[in-house]
Formats: C-alpha cells, structure tokens, sequence
C-alpha cells in the first residue's frame, strides 16, 4: 500500500512539473551597455546610425538566455534580438493595426475572434527574423526601411479570454496572417516592488 501512495505522490509531484513546462518563464531587466554581448554592439554601431534612446535589456527564460536593444529611429520603435554570443535572431518594429494590408488584418482577427471570448491587444510587433542564409545586411535594410516582405511575421501580445479567465499570449502570424505559433506568457515581474 505505501508503494502505491509513493507512486501516486511522485506522478503527481513529476506530473504537474511537466504540464507546467508548456509555459515559457521570461524575464527581462535593464542592463549596462558593458553588460551587452560586444559582437551585437559592434553589429549595432557599424550599421545603424542617427538612433535615439537606446536601451539595453537581458532576458531569461526556462530554456535561454537572450539580449535586446530597444532604441528609437526615425520615430519608430525598434527591437533588436541577440543571443548569448552576439548573433542577431531578429528586429521587431512596434506598428499599429493600420499598418497591416487588410486582408491580413482580417484573417489575424478572424482568429483572435474564434479563439477568445474576449480579448485585447496589448502590443503589436512586425518581426523581421534574421536568416543566416541572408546577408545580414539585407535583413537590416528591410528592417529599417520597413519594408513588408513574405517573410515577415507579426507578434501580437495580447490578453486574452477563454473558458477560465484572462491570461497573457504572445500568437506569431505568418506576413498573410496564418497563423504560426503561440504561447502562454506569465504575469509581469513585480521583483522591484518592496514590501
């Protein structure tokens, strides 16, 4: 009999851990400029110029480690994602509904209208993913540049409602509005408030 209650106590313990996985942890938090990988800085101060604000930001999660500069650009708001070694993954433009062709638009909402009850877009992303098959250059061109190109996604953050409440997504859609990929978000980090 007490192997069956270890047995059930460790399924439940192991099993609860792995339904858990499917979240991805992600943290960010403001880090010095010497902080940043010096591959990705060097990458940043040869091609991009008349930049204003930049930020420099870390950020952790269950599964990696990864960097992002955030600065400001002929008044648009621009994103930059490295890995640990420096190498670019991608450069996101902070956009609004309006500056996506509207058919595609219509298929994004298509899909947020069948898979909430409710819901509300927090933050929306055109993302232009860096593909070492690409000259790095081109990538950067049509980042800022703006360009919409197939191989664009867009990253909606949203707050979303389902059968049990609001939680927090990050959906990706394909530059036709397919949709490709989502995840659950956890809620914001509230380490810096005292109690």
């Amino acid at each position: 009999m007490m192997k069956y209650k270890i047995a059930l106590v460790s399924l439940l313990f192991f099993g609860g851990f792995f339904a858990n996985a499917q979240y991805k942890y992600e943290r960010e938090h403001r880090i010095k400029k010497s902080q940043f990988p010096p591959a990705a800085l060097q990458l940043i101060e040869n091609n991009i110029s008349d930049v204003k604000r930049f930020k420099y930001y870390k950020e952790t999660d269950s599964i990696k480690t990864s960097f992002e500069a955030k600065l400001k650009k002929d008044k648009l708001w621009y994103s930059m994602g490295f890995d640990e070694n420096g190498i670019l993954n991608d450069i996101k433009i902070v956009i609004k509904p309006v500056d996506i062709p509207s058919e595609t638009l219509q298929r994004i909402n298509a899909y947020l209208e069948n898979s909430f009850t409710k819901y509300k877009v927090k933050r929306l992303m055109q993302q232009y993913p860096y593909d070492a098959n690409e000259e790095l250059e081109a990538t950067l061109r049509n980042a800022f540049q703006n360009l919409l190109l197939p191989s664009i996604n867009y990253k909606y953050m949203v707050k979303g409602k389902k059968e049990k409440g609001y939680l927090d997504y990050e959906i990706l859609f394909d530059a036709e509005g397919n949709f490709k990929n989502h995840r659950k978000m956890p809620p914001p980090n509230f380490d810096h408030v005292l109690y």
